[in-house]
């Protein structure tokens, strides 16, 4: 008897905002007056989707991956990191799904960007866009992201096998 194995894998990060740093998200640079602070890139949305698919495979956080403590990952493309992942998705037998994500920013409004960024994350996992969702949302000024201090990303992955 066969079946397929289906596992559901779940991520979050968030940043602080910092002046004289690019914003990217997805992949993609948003033109705008600050960016995310961190080691790498500080990728909010690609940090929160290898997450999710390392926790779907059992495998740690990103952290245990690519350490901030490592200087080979100081301001890094967090495409590197998301690109890693989905090679021990396919290492281990699965395929990847799907992907829902959800960027929580006060601003930019970021509507205008949503095609780059969902064509940018689906071409990194190798997967057609109508496999990928990315949403916006803010946080209605309550809390550090509401106000203004920090940004945040969630995901789920779905993998198969």
């Amino acid at each position: 008897m066969s079946f397929t194995e289906i596992r559901t894998g779940q991520g979050w990060d968030v940043h602080r905002i910092a002046g004289g740093r690019k914003l990217i998200l997805g992949g993609v640079e948003i033109p705008w007056q600050f960016g995310l602070d961190g080691h790498s890139d500080a990728d909010i949305l690609l940090h929160a989707i290898t997450d999710a698919v390392l926790g779907a495979l059992a495998l740690g956080d990103i952290g245990e991956h690519f350490p901030n403590t490592d200087p080979r990952w100081k301001d890094a493309a967090s495409r590197k990191f998301l690109e890693h992942a989905v090679v021990l998705v396919k290492e281990r037998g699965f395929s990847l799904s799907n992907v829902d994500s959800t960027i929580i920013l006060e601003t930019p409004k970021l509507k205008d960007h949503r095609a780059k960024i969902r064509a940018s994350v689906a071409e990194i996992v190798g997967l057609p866009i109508d496999r990928v969702s990315v949403k916006f949302k803010t946080a209605e000024a309550v809390g550090p992201v509401g106000l203004g201090f920090s940004a945040e990303a969630q995901a789920i992955v779905t993998i198969t096998r």
